[in-house]
């Protein structure tokens, strides 16, 4: 056990330090509960999107915003291991593994940090527009253009990448082992 810190530094950091164990514990009940917890991050994007919209400013924040998710979603979809830089390292050495070799899908960017990611970007997002500082004018539908093309390319260039290298970075519509399916109930011939 460590000393307890005393003073005035000492009780912020006490309080510190049971604020970031008490955070962790809601994070960590949140784990397991996937769909609660993209509500809440739609809540969290409707909010900040009524906000925009009402106040019609903060474009700028926005189109921040638009590139760090776009950012966050490429590293979601990307595999651990890149396989271009893989082959790179491999070079003319003999095969290790079979082609047909089952490997799964490793992301770069786990969902439960994709998540936690994309909900403190919206939150962050939404404290900004409350400081004039951060309103920048600009003519908004030039940035929106900009993104789409830039989503767009970014998107094209991902999935080359994922054609390439036979990946899918999703899990639905994969076969499960291991599940057991209960069978048919079949007509009987009496």
């Amino acid at each position: 056990m460590e000393p307890t810190p005393v003073g005035a530094s000492g009780t912020v950091e006490r309080w510190r330090a049971e604020a970031s164990r008490a955070f962790q514990h809601h994070l960590d009940r949140a784990a397991p509960h996937m769909a609660r917890r993209w509500a809440g991050t739609l809540v969290a994007a409707a909010v900040y999107a009524l906000r925009v919209y009402f106040v019609q400013g903060f474009y700028v924040v926005t189109y921040g915003l638009g590139i760090y998710l776009l950012n966050l979603f490429i590293g979601f979809l990307s595999p651990m291991v890149d396989p271009e830089l893989e082959a790179l390292d491999a070079g003319p050495g003999l095969p290790t593994r079979g082609s047909d070799e089952f490997r799964p899908f490793v992301r770069r960017l786990p969902e439960f940090k994709f998540w936690y990611a994309i909900t403190k970007a919206f939150c962050i997002a939404f404290v900004m527009t409350f400081f004039s500082v951060f309103d920048v004018p600009v003519f908004w539908p030039i940035l929106l253009c900009y993104w789409i093309v830039l989503f767009f390319l970014t998107m094209k260039r991902q999935i080359m990448h994922m054609i390439k290298y036979k990946y899918v970075p999703f899990t639905f519509g994969k076969q499960r082992y291991g599940e057991k399916k209960e069978p048919a109930a079949s007509a009987s011939k009496d």
